[in-house]
């Protein structure tokens, strides 16, 4: 064991790190030292975020930095905390679990509110500060005009003004009654304790909640005043993917971020979740609630602002009547539905329709007078607010609308925008009404500069590869990267590619198709000595066989909107079910399923996404931006597919399959059941086969079968892991 390699392992927390383990920290700890970002996949259960932290604690421990461990998945912040608490009782670290203000505030109010009170609260202890200051000098002058100085009774003379002018300055202030008591004990009162407290484990944001309210304190701020300088911060993605929120938070570390070592964790989100972070939306709502608010202005930028205003809501109204078929728009539900505003002539319908309504000196000058006069209403409510005139801190919605119309004209034709008219309909009124969205095509353009201000970067998940595509979409330069496949006994886990039809959307109707998928699973069921895992492409085709196949084992079905959590102790409390689920849903990552939680997992289909303009619109930015120049992922010509729809797509039916067999002496089944799976689908479909998306050590073990011989492979595996605890059943 190598000096620097001892150095690293105090951070590691367990007896020995598996070999692979030693060999990742070994790479990483390398590859901070250049300054170089990782991209890390191991299979699930192996051992990834301690082989990540700690070389990455080592380093910034060093090298006075700060470690940024970051999920999307909250599974994943509870697992984060266990590990930290391990490494903390080996090697003490101080950690900080952050979350968002919305979760921790006592009293409940926005952000603007939230600032506006902090704000207040804070000039209010500095005039109670200027206060007692002045009181002790006029004090210590009456002495010595008492003893006969005559300039001290002349300098209190003075004071004695000052401080009136004070005390009335602060009656103003406390009459408005907008201050927080609770971020007021945290200025005046003595907080050592609660970071005593706070840095003496690692503490969830539910326990910095009840200890600061049970102490008068506001935990939230505790916090971002307790961060600078710690050795770790577990948070959500949304801070460091949000450019607003991020700056904030390399302030409360108290770092530049090149100072800052951060490592995503099911990194394969990140995508997704940077394209969502860079959206930007305007809805009708808003639109009408800024001309109410010009309507009540005398002023001639309000008048400049409604012009401008006015003329898009009129242009989105017609935008999206136009766009509503006959019937279309009674069929209209609480959800919101694109609708298709693509232009043959350049801009969109939108964009058009706005030039045509609007009317004046030009639509750039009135949006200029609109930000403007935005700006300065904003300000009055912010005073008004503070000064106790009104009860809730207002938000200018004129300077929110007309900032995303300057955007929308600016950006909408923009390489990896994509402009997009939605509709939905109100649940209180039953009215319906548009939003006007640009969606973000290309997540590099967010992510791209993150990474290059940070020092370095360890992306982890188990389904990153092909890292070529990974590091184009993100924008990465030249990083390390390491793949470390499935690390325990081969012996105790099976792979199944069974030829049944391809389930193709045009033939998941078939009524024989849907027999013979119910026998699949019919079968994978009654052999399996324990639960199983039953993924399909969306939840109406988890409902279609939830209802369809016959089944002594207890049936699980998950619905939209319904607790992951609820479901998944329900369904592991037990020791014969079946959970019918979505693999677009919260169980197919994240979740874990250890040992008999679950035995056997079946994924039914190529879980493809909705083909709709979006993703369309994706597929065209990306082939644009990576079909020529780009890594071009096996050579394929087709970037926009493989990059945007084929890989993420394995990716989720690679994440499925990994929620079984998550230590070395677990054991399972992994059943995928479509013949685009298959080496016969391979040779039979061309490029409609998804098996060469799979790492090439994943295909090894994939046993092509056919539907009829399932049941008695399984019956075998099960049987040569002594499975099976009385007698087995019979095919």
């Amino acid at each position: 064991m190598s000096t620097d390699e001892a150095g690293y392992l105090r951070f590691f927390p367990y007896q020995e790190p598996y070999e692979h383990q030693h060999d990742a920290m070994a790479r990483i700890a390398e590859a901070l030292e250049d300054g170089d970002d990782v991209l890390f996949e191991g299979a699930t259960g192996t051992g990834k975020t301690l082989a990540a932290l700690a070389p990455a604690l080592e380093y910034a421990r060093e090298t006075d930095k700060t470690v940024v461990i970051t999920t999307n998945v909250h599974q994943q912040m509870r697992q984060f905390v266990r590990e930290a608490r391990a490494i903390t009782e080996q090697e003490p670290i101080r950690a900080v679990v952050f979350q968002g203000k919305g979760s921790m505030c006592h009293l409940d109010v926005g952000y603007q509110e939230c600032q506006t009170l902090r704000d207040t609260t804070r000039d209010v202890v500095d005039k109670e500060q200027d206060l007692a200051e002045l009181d002790q000098r006029q004090e210590a002058l009456l002495e010595d005009s008492q003893a006969g100085s005559e300039d001290a009774a002349e300098a209190r003379g003075a004071v004695m003004e000052e401080l009136d002018a004070v005390e009335d300055e602060l009656a103003d202030l406390r009459e408005t009654g907008t201050t927080c008591e609770y971020f007021y004990e945290n200025l005046t009162e003595n907080t050592d304790a609660f970071y005593e407290w706070l840095f003496a484990d690692v503490r969830e944001p539910e326990d910095v909640f009840e200890y600061a309210e049970m102490e008068g304190f506001c935990g939230y701020e505790l916090l971002k005043e307790g961060m600078e300088g710690v050795d770790l911060v577990v948070c959500n993605y949304h801070h460091l993917l949000d450019p607003g929120i991020r700056e904030h938070f390399f302030r409360w570390l108290g770092r530049d971020p090149e100072d800052v070592i951060t490592v995503f964790d099911e990194a394969h989100n990140v995508e997704d979740a940077a394209r969502d972070h860079a959206t930007r939306t305007v809805t009708e709502n808003t639109l009408d609630s800024a001309l109410d608010e010009l309507a009540e202005r005398d002023d001639p930028r309000a008048e400049a602002a409604a012009n401008v205003l006015r003329a898009f809501r009129t242009a989105l109204v017609d935008t999206y009547d136009d766009a509503l078929g006959f019937g279309q728009r009674e069929q209209i539900e609480e959800h919101w539905e694109d609708l298709a505003i693509a232009n043959e002539s350049g801009r969109d319908d939108l964009t058009i329709n706005f030039l045509q309504a609007y009317t004046g000196p030009g639509y750039d000058v009135d949006l200029q007078e609109a930000i403007t006069y935005g700006r300065a209403l904003d300000e009055k409510y912010e005073e008004a607010y503070r000064n106790g005139e009104t009860s809730t801190r207002k938000e200018c919605q004129t300077l929110q609308a007309a900032q995303f119309v300057e955007t929308w004209m600016a950006e909408g034709a923009d390489q990896g925008q994509f402009p997009v008219v939605s509709v939905r309909r109100d649940e209180g009124s039953g009215d319906v009404y548009g939003r006007a969205e640009l969606y973000r095509c290309i997540p590099q353009e967010v992510t791209r500069s993150l990474f290059d201000e940070l020092h370095a970067s360890v992306l982890m998940s188990a389904t990153l590869r092909p890292f070529e595509v990974t590091e184009d979409v993100l924008g990465l330069e030249d990083p390390e990267t390491m793949a470390y496949g499935e690390q325990f006994p081969e012996e105790r886990r099976r792979t199944y590619a069974v030829e049944a039809p391809a389930l193709f959307a045009s033939d998941r109707d078939d009524p024989s198709v849907q027999d013979e998928v119910a026998g699949i699973l019919e079968d994978a069921i009654e052999f399996t000595p324990g639960n199983t895992l039953a993924f399909f492409p969306s939840y109406s085709e988890a409902e279609r066989y939830h209802d369809r196949v016959q089944t002594d084992a207890e049936r699980f079905l998950d619905r939209p909107a319904t607790s992951a959590k609820d479901l998944r102790d329900d369904f592991t409390a037990g020791e014969n079910g079946v959970l019918f689920t979505s693999l677009w849903g919260t169980l197919a990552e994240g979740v874990s399923f250890d040992d008999d939680d679950a035995r056997t997992v079946v994924v039914v289909g190529v879980p493809y996404p909705h083909l709709d303009d979006r993703m369309e619109a994706v597929q065209a930015a990306y082939d644009e931006a990576f079909g020529d120049g780009g890594n071009e992922w096996r050579g394929t010509e087709d970037a926009g597919w493989a990059y945007a729809v084929e890989i993420p797509t394995v990716r989720k039916t690679r994440q499925a399959l990994g929620r079984v067999v998550r230590s070395p002496e677990d054991f399972g089944a992994r059943v995928l059941v479509d013949k685009r799976y298959t080496l016969l689908g391979e040779q039979e479909m061309g490029n409609y086969t998804v098996r060469e998306t799979f790492p090439p050590e994943e295909r090894k073990e994939m046993i092509d079968i056919a539907p009829a011989k399932l049941k008695f492979a399984m019956l075998n595996f099960y049987g040569d892991v002594d499975a099976w605890g009385g007698d087995p059943p019979t095919p």
